[in-house]
């Protein structure tokens, strides 16, 4: 399915499983802003949702509930995506209330939490930056689980250059990152194409660049 079927059917997912404030702050609280992060972000990186929760409650460090705009949750892994829009209310919050803004933030870090925080002008404007951020975060776990995958060592380790680096990544690159003869770099890199593990980015006859394939997208 393409981007508004699966949208579609991941709202309604948790529409569904949401009852009373929960279900409120989904209804009112999922806006364009968000809808515009996983259409332009979230979408183009990895064409699904799992393991992503919109308007997510978590216990507020003043003993109330507060909601995350996502949040990804796997296994010793849980990151907040915060989209912030810039309107009126920015420039009439009190001191306090941006003090209190910062106290819930650190709290999260101090939970356990990655925050990640994108602007509504960076989503719409710079959404290709707004991928790599997320790559690169994501990228630290998923680097992890290539180690459950047959593929050699050095194979690992340029699709961890990839995910890291959360752009195309160059031979040239790949030989000072493995030290490796650029004989040896060619190969290693054919073999990842054919596997599908990587694309080539750049060049037709003679490959100049090289990003990460569907096959290592999809299984996050």
């Amino acid at each position: 399915m393409g981007f508004e079927e699966e949208y579609q059917a991941f709202m309604n997912t948790h529409l569904q499983a949401r009852t009373g404030e929960r279900l409120r702050r989904l209804q009112e609280g999922h806006n364009q802003a968000e809808m515009l992060f996983l259409k332009q972000v979230w979408w183009p990186l990895f064409y699904h949702f799992k393991y992503l929760h919109p308007e997510y409650e978590v216990d507020d460090f003043k003993d109330g509930k507060r909601y995350l705009d996502f949040a990804y949750i796997r296994p010793a892994i849980r990151i907040c995506l915060e989209v912030d829009g810039y309107g009126p209310h920015l420039k009439n919050i009190s001191r306090w209330q941006f003090s209190d803004n910062l106290e819930r933030q650190n709290q999260l870090v101090i939970d356990g939490w990655i925050v990640i925080r994108f602007s509504y002008d960076q989503v719409k404007e710079k959404p290709r930056r707004c991928q790599q951020i997320v790559q690169q975060v994501i990228g630290q776990w998923l680097g992890d689980e290539l180690d459950q995958t047959s593929l050699s060592f050095v194979e690992k380790e340029v699709l961890r250059l990839a995910i890291r680096k959360g752009e195309a990544i160059s031979p040239k690159e790949v030989e000072k990152y493995l030290k490796l003869s650029d004989k040896t770099v060619k190969k290693i890199l054919s073999q990842l194409v054919d596997k599908k593990m990587l694309i080539p980015a750049s060049g037709v006859k003679r490959v100049r660049s090289y990003r990460l394939g569907d096959q290592v997208k999809h299984p996050i």
